[in-house]
């Protein structure tokens, strides 16, 4: 974008003229140009050419996919506070942390994993350390991010990609779209040979905290938790490989 300032205004100039409306626009007839400074559609031009950038530098392979096999161990230790940590026996670190602002339910979470028999392993990832776990997406202002799952948590019969939430803030754009980049990863995984993704199938969870705390209060274990509120691909499976 910084060398080809010139390609990218021609592309802007393009679009504008021929397909932001779905019709011809001429922004130099009389006051159009002022259609061009309201928000909304600043917005919704800097969504379009986020999505189509992003999309102009995806790969797209004909060949054998040559499949890397990456595991937290290559991380050998995690910083933590010891007052927002606990000792754990279900993960290859002695102690696994929370957010010191406001990381109850990812506390709670970490409480009932180590707690349930159904849970063979679990670990909360670490945004900075774990980066090989990062997902890419574009937020709703267009711009690219890269999104870090809260838990993995390996069951007898299947591993989970799971995210911790506030019940309001299920319903953002933006964990939405992060919603769709972890089908997409978890759909491309379970395309991958039973060998090369260690057998069991792999599925994402986005958990509401009212969710964990109903089941909870039932007496429910996390594992069932999980297996019901797993999340299906969506009916097009094409829309999944799309960065929004």
């Amino acid at each position: 974008m910084q060398v080809n300032t010139a390609e990218l205004t021609g592309w802007l100039d393009d679009y504008i003229w021929t397909q932001l409306f779905d019709d011809a626009f001429n922004p130099m007839a009389g006051e159009n140009w002022r259609v061009l400074l309201l928000q909304l559609v600043v917005d919704h031009i800097t969504q379009v050419f986020a999505v189509a950038l992003l999309e102009s530098e995806q790969k797209h392979v004909t060949g054998q996919t040559e499949v890397y096999l990456r595991r937290l161990s290559e991380v050998p230790r995690l910083m933590m506070r010891e007052s927002h940590s606990v000792a754990v026996s279900k993960c290859i670190y002695t102690r696994l942390a929370w957010p010191a602002r406001n990381g109850g339910l990812e506390r709670t979470f970490i409480y009932w994993a180590q707690a349930d028999t159904q849970v063979e392993a679990f670990c909360k990832l670490s945004e900075n350390s774990h980066t090989f776990a990062r997902l890419r997406y574009v937020k709703d202002d267009g711009l690219p991010a890269f999104y870090s799952p809260d838990f993995l948590v390996r069951t007898d019969d299947a591993v989970y990609l799971v995210e911790t939430k506030a019940q309001q803030q299920t319903i953002h754009p933006n964990v939405q779209r992060k919603r769709k980049a972890a089908l997409a990863w978890c759909e491309r995984i379970n395309n991958l040979s039973a060998q090369q993704r260690g057998g069991a199938p792999w599925h994402y969870v986005l958990l509401a905290e009212n969710v964990v705390t109903e089941w909870q209060t039932k007496g429910a274990r996390l594992a069932e938790l999980l297996h019901y509120a797993r999340l299906r691909p969506l009916a097009d499976a094409s829309l999944q490989q799309r960065l929004i």
